[in-house]
């Protein structure tokens, strides 16, 4: 029998194979992938408990695929997290990403996932904002202190170094307090602020991205001003009437969205109260607000960018495992061109 071996890359390798890639170059290019067909998302695997304290719980497995010229990358992110892990000392979400073989199918990679799958919506937000965010902007408001809002904030240094401020809310001051002193020092450029409320982080600069686990929404329409970008990263923050009171909305895959109903956004879709917009291929669904496109489609052309002027834009991801296959994919050749990481004998 053939000895079978893979690569594992610990955090300390991620973060050293991160440094040698842009990763919102790497969102971008797998968001044109997918709006040019070049992309597979099967549905995801979802199992919800609640632990010993109560508290939500839960496991993800994404799986996905890229098929470009060069060939086809398969993978996959088992992402599980607990609202209770920061209370205990560790991040709320943590997990495993994975590249598997295209000819055997045998996992060839596994990398510690917390702050890749991060850096990965971090880079969906940094698309968004260059492609469809106000043309002229000077600070950013973070509602939601934990991973999710460093992985931010480490690619806003990256991509917008112009922006110098950045105002920062959460329920837990403790955490807001942590995550100013962390920017501090990695960050020391931008002067991060401790906003007292929700509202006025939203009020304070025209860039607005929401971090939370929050299934309630609290942010209505008469806190946005015209010219806003609202990032809604999180499940519920934003309220009915942010949705149907926007300029434009994007989203990243409309069926994903619409599939879950746990998802404001995906319970607006289902309701007819937010539609598709209609095309010679794909007639309306309904009579409700139209969705001006997915950024993909904004990337290749086939949908306009709306940038705020007399209104705000709202965009909207779902969260697609392509992004987390595109991004492992990189960090996988990376590693094996510095020959980072530990392999692992499994016969």
């Amino acid at each position: 029998m053939l000895q079978e071996s893979l690569l594992f890359l610990s955090r300390p390798d991620v973060l050293t194979c991160l440094d040698r890639i842009d990763p919102v170059e790497v969102a971008a290019e797998v968001l044109r992938d997918q709006a040019a067909g070049r992309a597979e998302i099967p549905g995801e695997g979802y199992l919800p408990w609640q632990n010993s304290e109560g508290v939500y719980s839960r496991a993800i497995a994404m799986l996905g695929a890229l098929h470009r010229t060069e060939g086809s990358v398969y993978g996959m992110k088992l992402i599980n997290a607990s609202v209770s892990n920061p209370a205990k000392g560790l991040e709320r979400a943590g997990g495993l990403s994975f590249v598997f073989d295209p000819e055997t199918a045998r996992p060839q990679l596994i990398a510690e996932a917390g702050y890749l799958s991060a850096i990965r919506t971090a880079a969906y937000t940094m698309v968004s904002l260059r492609e469809l965010g106000p043309l002229h902007w000077e600070g950013i408001s973070i509602i939601g202190t934990g991973t999710l809002a460093r992985a931010h904030l480490d690619l806003l240094a990256r991509t917008f170094p112009d922006v110098g401020t950045a105002v920062v809310f959460d329920l837990s001051s403790e955490r807001s307090a942590e995550l100013v002193r962390w920017a501090a020092e990695k960050h020391p450029r931008l002067a991060v602020t401790v906003a007292s409320s929700a509202q006025e982080a939203v009020a304070a600069t025209p860039v607005t991205v929401t971090l939370t686990t929050s299934s309630d929404p609290y942010v209505p329409r008469d806190w946005i001003s015209p010219g806003s970008f609202l990032a809604h990263v999180s499940l519920g923050d934003l309220s009915e009437e942010v949705f149907l009171g926007a300029q434009a909305i994007y989203g990243d895959d409309l069926d994903l969205i619409e599939e879950n109903p746990r998802r404001i956004l995906g319970r607006l879709l289902q309701e007819k109260k937010v539609t598709r917009t209609a095309t010679a291929a794909t007639p309306p669904r309904g009579p409700g607000r139209p969705i001006d496109g997915t950024l993909g489609q904004v990337l290749l052309g086939r949908a306009p960018a709306v940038r705020p002027s007399t209104g705000y834009v709202v965009s909207n991801p779902f969260g697609m495992s392509i992004l987390d296959v595109g991004l492992i994919d990189a960090v996988h050749r990376t590693a094996t061109d510095l020959g980072v990481g530990r392999r692992l004998e499994l016969l």
